[in-house]
Order: C-alpha cells, then sequence, then structure tokens
C-alpha cells in the first residue's frame, strides 16, 4: 500500500544536519500557483483576506523550478495556500516540474474543482500524488464552515471517488490520499462515518490537528468550543514539537507574488523571508531574518517572535 504518511513523518522529523540556522536546501518546496480559492472556510485564515490574491507568473515559475532544481530540490508541491485545481492551467505546470527534473510533484485539494477531467489531465502530465483535504463530514456542516451551497460537498465525495476510477482505468502512477481534522467529541464519530465510506477508494486516509495557522484563526475556534495546537505538530498520530517548528527547517514555500514564507500559514506576509524576484533562492533560505528565527527556535524560547502566539496554543496554561 502506497503511503504519504512515512513522506509526512520525513518532512516534519528534523535530522540532525536541519538544526542549524543554515540548514541545506530542503527537499520539498510547495509552489503557489494561485494565491485564489474557491472556499472560505472558518479554519482557514484565507477567508480573511489579508493579502492580495493573484495567480504566480508562468514565466517566474519556470525559472523558479530550475533554480530550485538546481539548488537541489527534489520535490514539487504546486500549492501553498490557495486552490490550485481552480486554474486552467494547472496540468501543464505539473507537465512543467516533471520535465526540469523532479522526481515526485505532489497537490492538495479542497476538491470542489477536482472533476474526474481536470484529474485525469494532471496524472497524464505526470502527478505523483494527490491529497483531499477533507474537512467536513456532511453536507449542512460543508456549507456552514466552508461557506459554499452545500450541494457541492456532494460533488466533492463524488470527485474523491472517480478519482480513483480515473487512475485505475488509465493505469495512472500517482497516490491517492486524504488527511482531515479531528475536532472534538461527537465530531470525530462523524467523522469516521465518512472516512469508512471513502477508505476503499484512497490509499491512505490521516488525521491531522487543529491548527492555529499562526495564531489567525486560533481565538476563533476556541471560541466556538474546539481544541486547537500551536505551530504544526504535523499528523495526529506521530506529533512534533513546536519548538523548534520544522517547517522552518526541512520544507520550502513561495507565494505566487516570489515571497519565500517561514511559515505554513502566512496569510498575511509576516513570515516573508525574501522576495525570490529580488535574490535566488538560497539566498532567501539562508536570509539574515530566516537565520535569526531559526535561531530563536533551536534555543527554545520563541518570546518576542513572529511565531511567540501560535506556539502558546501548545503551551499549557497552569
Amino acid at each position: 500500500m502506497r503511503k504519504i504518511s512515512d513522506k509526512i513523518d520525513a518532512i516534519t522529523g528534523m535530522r540532525e544536519e536541519h538544526r542549524t540556522p543554515t540548514p541545506p536546501c530542503p527537499k520539498a518546496c510547495k509552489i503557489e500557483l494561485t494565491g485564489r480559492c474557491n472556499l472560505q472556510c472558518s479554519f482557514c485564515a484565507t477567508s480573511k483576506n489579508l493579502r492580495e490574491k493573484q495567480d504566480m507568473d508562468w514565466d517566474f515559475y519556470c525559472r523558479l523550478l530550475r533554480e530550485f532544481r538546481t539548488a537541489g530540490g527534489e520535490e514539487i508541491g504546486v500549492f501553498y495556500l490557495g486552490e490550485s485545481m481552480i486554474l486552467p492551467w494547472l496540468p501543464k505546470a505539473i507537465k512543467e516540474a516533471k520535465d526540469v527534473g523532479f522526481p515526485y510533484v505532489f497537490l492538495t485539494t479542497n476538491g470542489v474543482s477536482a472533476t474526474p477531467e481536470k484529474v485525469a489531465e494532471c496524472m497524464s502530465a505526470g502527478l505523483d500524488s494527490l491529497k483531499f483535504s477533507l474537512n467536513y463530514a456532511n453536507p449542512e456542516q460543508f456549507a456552514e464552515i466552508a461557506r459554499v451551497k452545500k450541494g457541492l460537498f456532494n460533488s466533492l465525495i463524488e470527485n474523491i471517488k472517480a478519482s480513483r476510477r480515473v487512475r485505475d482505468d488509465n493505469d495512472f502512477d500517482c497516490g491517492l490520499y486524504a488527511s482531515y481534522i479531528a475536532y472534538d467529541g461527537e465530531q470525530g464519530q462523524k467523522m469516521k462515518v465518512l472516512v469508512d465510506e471513502l477508505t476503499p477508494y484512497l490509499d491512505e486516509i490521516y488525521a491531522l490537528p487543529l491548527y492555529s495557522q499562526a495564531d489567525l484563526t486560533g481565538q476563533d475556534n476556541k471560541e466556538a468550543g474546539w481544541s486547537v495546537s500551536g505551530g504544526n505538530p504535523g499528523r495526529l498520530d506521530n506529533m512534533r514539537d513546536p519548538v523548534p517548528c520544522w517547517s522552518l527547517f526541512t520544507e520550502a514555500r513561495v507565494t505566487w507574488d516570489g515571497r519565500v514564507s517561514m511559515c505554513c500559514f502566512d496569510h498575511d506576509e509576516r513570515f516573508n523571508a525574501g522576495s525570490l524576484k529580488e535574490m535566488p533562492f538560497m539566498e532567501a533560505w539562508h536570509s539574515e531574518k530566516f537565520q535569526n528565527l531559526r535561531a530563536e527556535h533551536l534555543k527554545g524560547d520563541v518570546r518576542g517572535t513572529a511565531c511567540e502566539q501560535c506556539i502558546s496554543y501548545s503551551i499549557d496554561p497552569s
């Protein structure tokens, strides 16, 4: 059985060579082809519209691919905070990454626009991994959280099932996965029903804690009655310490407008390490701002940094 959890755990588990203010070139980089999204989920700070959201320039994307590959990168995520499935040129972007020589190209999607036709195009272009964010138990909850028509929930579920048929009928070599937020109490039982329904169609499904998203959604979710985790501790079954946060050391993220971000949840540009329109990738990866924040994480004390409030959700107030 294909397992995406092994890859996730390898990224979130910091090896000794990463525990430095100047870690080596990361193995993986998520590239935000678009900052736009077709949902407005309450658990995601994208819904707060804290930054401008457009699509990445094609020529810049192609340059970035070659630069990252030359630096030593091996894996490309064709997404970051936006929803890449809404782009008509997503399959072209996947093919370009494969043509440049990346062994592994992966994508996470909310699934609403992942029609069988679009999935077939992406798999044909060489997509190695497709993961669905499955964060709603039923149509009513989908409408409440994603703030769109509840009928789209059924489209999402059908798209997931159809993706398996597309892969099998065409013998595409692409892993199929889903993750879901492990909300509290009764929600877990609701999700179990849906997870059981979709398990035969996917190679692996795993749970995530509810993140505070750099303290942009944490308080809202606490007021809604959910338990919130600080930082990005990874999978629920193999959670990492919030400090030092692996996301500063082992994975890169580039926004649609070319900024290297120091955080998985940089919805308001607080974590800008440098613009790749002004400097090479490795220069941004080792920028003074990035090094200083990494150094504080390695000391185990992020008070006074941009990470302070995010990490606070994992600290026992007693």
